[in-house]
């Protein structure tokens, strides 16, 4: 019998923790890899077109399966495009393992082609980076990329392999059982103080959505907050974490949020947050909710002991699963507590809030996000960059279904492709759309090739105002009238789309959008809408270049 080699027995390794895709940019410094990952029978193995995608695919993967997301780069200039993958992993709490192909190990420290310090490079962003050097050791460091990446708040993992180790015979090392993620359940003497503390409270409100948040935590927190009356917003880009249909569903926050919320939470005298870290895009830079808050109690439930108390004094620290504390507090709670009436207000508020009205633009997006919702599935997973045309679906878009958003909160352009191939090959069965302003698009808009060698039905709507609006948005506001650096010369987009095979559309009316919606909705593959906008309407509170410069 042929001993395995090491690349052999990694790939054995993941196909034991059940990881059944890979997403890569090849290189020849983890050739034995590529070679082990031929026709694995419960691998599949996706070709990208950019690092940066293939670790924003991985991320996006991650995040939906709350199993690691796995990418394979290659070193140097692959790594350094790949780290933004691990940046966003970091940020928003997604499992994440990024094998990185690196110099033989003679090689090492003399600044060979394409080498980098990846502990030293990664170790910053990462929850655990390593190099393996022993083809015996595989196993262990892969068990243990997977403990660590799902354990506590998940994160990611990088782990270099150096070139000619994945050569190596593995010997008799063998496979690693399946790990799974610790579920630690909460102090019974915790919801107890918790049960008393609601009992005591006049305008309690939670906050939830974020580490180890799943179908089961959204299912009995949901369930729980009903029963109370009890106001639940969600954090930034957490909007799927309950069903907005639920009458205690009290809308998002983040950037523009309902004015009518922010009161609400100001006003709390107890802040329950389950799972969110309170981070500054959440709490509109730490304001909101203040890292003292004086005169506000605050609750913070966290599955990762090191980020309670890391930032925010808590009145009461939970350290437990998400999913486990919701199923625990529902079944705690034994009538003591007098119910709320104010759920069912703030989620009127909500509906108020997110149903579109008109702004007068030829472009009307509120009007577009209108059609939107009357034509797609409710439960279309809807997948996001960075930029102010994310704020229109933030608003009015519902995100009805588990998992429904896919957006990084750390706003990073270029997501939203990415992560909507990602999503399509897990969940062939559901709606996705990628929705993009024309800067974010051009960060990543090549993986169109990834979906079209793949022949995925995926939409993508391109908000094109010709500038980085958010920018253009902040340098008003700052320095009006005095436009640098933020206008951009874009491409015909639909051609573009086309180009890659795809059916597109250019539109500049709302009209005009919801006639294309249902023709795409008709046919499949690649369905681009470039949706041409007018630059003077910034964002979805509002905001209007006309009004930055009248403050002026």
């Amino acid at each position: 019998m042929t001993t395995p080699s090491a690349a052999e027995l990694l790939v054995a390794s993941l196909a034991e923790q059940d990881c059944g895709r890979v997403f890569t940019v090849p290189g020849e410094s983890f050739l034995p890899v590529l070679d082990a990952l031929h026709g694995h029978p419960s691998i599949e193995t996706i070709t990208c077109r950019q690092e940066g995608g293939a670790a924003f695919m991985a991320c996006a993967d991650g995040a939906i399966t709350g199993r690691p997301g796995v990418a394979f780069v290659t070193r140097g200039p692959g790594a350094t495009n790949a780290s933004i993958g691990v940046h966003v992993a970091f940020q928003d709490s997604q499992p994440l393992i990024l094998f990185v192909g690196d110099v033989a190990r003679g090689m090492r420290g003399r600044e060979g082609f394409q080498e980098i310090d990846f502990e030293a490079f990664f170790g910053p962003i990462a929850k655990w980076a390593a190099r393996i050097g022993d083809a015996a050791r595989i196993p262990e460091f892969i068990a243990r990329a997977y403990a660590t990446a799902i354990s506590g708040r998940p994160g990611p993992v990088v782990l270099a392999l150096p070139e000619d180790m994945l050569s190596d015979p593995a010997g008799g090392a063998a496979p690693r059982p399946f790990v799974h993620r610790p579920a630690q359940a909460p102090c019974p003497d915790a919801l107890t103080t918790l049960r008393a503390m609601l009992a005591d409270a006049a305008a309690p409100v939670a906050i939830v959505g974020g580490a180890g948040w799943d179908a089961k935590a959204r299912t009995y927190f949901q369930m729980f907050a009903e029963r109370l009356g009890l106001p639940v917003a969600t954090a930034f880009r957490r909007q799927d974490a309950i069903d907005p249909s639920s009458p205690v569903y009290a809308g998002n926050l983040g950037y523009g949020p309902n004015p009518m919320l922010v009161e609400r939470i100001k006003a709390a005298d107890l802040v329950l947050a389950v799972g969110a870290r309170l981070g500054e895009a959440t709490t509109d830079g730490y304001t909101l909710v203040t890292p003292d808050h004086p005169g506000q109690l605050l609750v913070h439930v966290h599955p990762d002991p090191g980020e309670l108390n890391r930032v925010y004094r808590a009145d009461l620290a939970i350290c437990a699963d998400t999913g486990e504390f919701a199923e625990s507090a529902l079944m705690w709670d034994d009538g003591s507590v007098i119910g709320f009436d104010a759920g069912g207000e703030a989620h009127r508020e909500w509906l108020e809030w997110s149903t579109p009205g008109r702004d007068g633009t030829r472009l009307d997006l509120a009007r577009c996000l209108a059609a939107a919702r009357d034509k797609l599935p409710s439960d279309s997973v809807i997948c996001n960059g960075a930029g102010n045309f994310s704020g229109w679906w933030h608003r009015y878009w519902p995100y009805a279904g588990s998992p429904s958003q896919l957006a990084p909160t750390c706003g990073a352009m270029g997501y939203g492709v990415p992560a909507a191939i990602a999503a399509k090959l897990r969940l062939p069965d559901r709606c996705v759309v990628a929705v993009a302003g024309d800067g974010d698009f051009l960060m990543n808009g090549q993986e169109l090739a990834t979906a079209a060698q793949y022949a995925l039905d995926l939409i993508v709507i391109v908000v094109d105002n010709g500038s980085y609006g958010t920018i253009r948005m902040h340098q008003e506001r700052e320095f009006p009238g005095r436009v640098s650096a933020t206008e951009l010369a874009n491409p015909d987009f639909a051609a573009l789309a086309r180009a890659f095979g795809g059916w597109a559309a250019r539109i500049e009316t709302a009209d005009e959008f919801g006639a294309a919606l249902d023709e795409a909705l008709g046919r499949s593959g690649i369905r681009l809408l470039h949706c041409v906008s007018d630059i003077e309407r910034l964002n979805a509170a509002g905001a209007t270049v006309g009004g930055l410069r009248a403050k002026d």
